[in-house]
């Protein structure tokens, strides 16, 4: 067949086209100006176009220069591929359209002029094709446990050769961990740490993997040819639970509702439970209330891509009205895969723990005097007061914050708290008020402290009575 088209050819040239006077001689074609190189995407039309002046009755035709192959003379399309076409404008301007450009349509692409010596000029067409992955050499969901490394691979094809990155999906950075080594030794090995909001390379290292780490992995394949392509690879990074107290001792006082909080991480995610203080595992009922939350992301809702990634987990335990028999050690027991973890939390009544102490009688007149004592076994400050210093029990709760119905933290001590003597003032009350700034540890970390305030010092009140006992008697 190519032998046929060629020898129409030439045919044509030697014998169809005939130069018929001196004055085409005279006036030979020339092109105008080059042909021009063509880069299309792929399934693009290509269109190569030739400026020929002083045509006269010559011929134009186009050859496929690197196979031979014949597409077109003048007006006429020889080639059998229906996506060629020709047309002209003027006797001037002579175009080959290729329509949807493939990739075995690339190459060298000549337009001549049948003049004797032949004239002619060349063109590449070079087809460029979009970025493509490579499944079999492209990772997909990867689970690793926590402190081992993971390699995460992108190939991808493409004319030209595209290029390779990655992303978060949370656009958070990407640590990369490089281990080097010392000159002097091989054993004294460092890390440096990257951290990177783009990482470029076929190749992702997560070394020494970490929770913080496990996350959506985007590999983004570009090389200019629309589209560009991206493959999505979760990362799963298991570790064994890990429970945080916020506080491990609990004071409350009776009949009111008292929680309970633990704080999980774990990955997969674990079965987690209650043990009361007979070691019972507690369920919801009427006096108690299990609830597990999961910790929200940023914009304030569930991951919906992996909620798994959310592997905080509150653990509460509401105990509804709380009585003396619910006095005891509680623990939040977290289990999965990877191992188990617990931790306890002691609850205690905080009623017992403000007794009244001590009065006294001096001459028929009596003067109590309260004290408020704190029991407290954490090293939290404990304050001494006269009872016209409080409003009962809640005003000297004022110094603590209440979370949920019942459990208090310690804070700052009111500042109208006055520490009083127990025993009758044989000084004056300047005096005992100036003696009354000290402070002095207790054992178990807790301590009293002592301030003054002239206008509720007991002293001077028991004083006071003694004087007028005197006075009483003497009359």
């Amino acid at each position: 067949m190519i032998t046929r088209e060629r020898t129409i050819f030439a045919i044509l040239l030697a014998f169809l086209v005939y130069p018929g006077d001196n004055m085409g001689r005279a006036f030979q074609p020339e092109f105008m100006k080059p042909l021009a190189n063509i880069t299309v995407p792929l399934g693009r039309d290509a269109v190569f176009t030739c400026h020929v002046e002083h045509l006269g009755g010559y011929r134009v035709g186009w050859v496929k220069a690197d196979t031979k192959a014949i597409q077109a003379i003048h007006d006429h399309v020889i080639t059998h591929n229906p996506r060629v076409s020709v047309s002209h404008g003027d006797h001037t301007t002579w175009s080959l359209r290729i329509k949807g450009a493939q990739k075995e349509d690339e190459g060298l692409y000549m337009c001549q002029i049948n003049t004797d010596p032949m004239k002619s000029q060349t063109g590449m067409l070079a087809v460029e094709i979009p970025p493509d992955f490579i499944p079999e050499e492209t990772s997909s969901d990867v689970t690793v446990q926590e402190g081992y490394h993971v390699k995460l691979k992108c190939r991808a094809t493409g004319i030209p050769p595209p290029k390779v990155s990655w992303r978060r999906e949370d656009q958070k950075d990407i640590i990369i961990r490089e281990p080097f080594y010392e000159k002097s030794t091989s054993s004294n090995e460092k890390v440096k740490v990257q951290k990177v909001n783009e990482w470029i390379g076929e190749e992702l290292t997560l070394s020494k993997i970490k929770r913080d780490q496990m996350g959506v992995y985007h590999c983004i394949a570009s090389n200019g040819v629309p589209p560009s392509i991206s493959k999505r690879i979760i990362v799963d990074v298991t570790f064994p639970p890990v429970i945080h107290v916020p506080n491990q001792l609990v004071g409350a006082p009776l009949g009111t509702d008292v929680t309970l909080e633990c704080i999980v991480e774990a990955f997969p995610v674990s079965i987690n439970f209650w043990r009361g203080n007979k070691d019972d595992i507690i369920i919801t009922s009427s006096r108690h209330e299990v609830q597990i939350l999961t910790k929200p992301t940023l914009k304030g809702h569930h991951s919906v891509a992996h909620p798994n990634f959310n592997f905080k987990v509150r653990m509460l335990l509401i105990i509804r009205n709380f009585t003396k028999q619910d006095v005891g050690t509680y623990k939040c027991i977290a289990k999965n895969s990877n191992g188990e973890f617990e931790s306890s939390i002691r609850l205690y009544d905080i009623t017992s723990a403000v007794k009244q102490k001590s009065s006294y009688n001096v001459a028929g007149v009596e003067s109590k005097v309260n004290r408020h004592e704190y029991e407290n076994q954490q090293g939290l400050e404990i304050y001494d007061g006269d009872h016209s210093g409080f409003d009962g029990i809640d005003e000297y709760n004022q110094g603590y914050e209440r979370i949920g119905n019942g459990e208090v933290r310690s804070q700052q001590p009111p500042d109208n708290v006055v520490q009083s003597s127990h025993s009758v003032p044989t000084q004056s009350s300047s005096s005992s008020s100036s003696s009354s700034k000290e402070r002095r540890k207790r054992p178990g970390g807790g301590h009293h402290q002592f301030r003054s305030n002239s206008n509720r010092s007991i002293d001077g009140c028991v004083l006071l009575h003694i004087l007028m006992a005197f006075v009483v008697t003497y009359r």
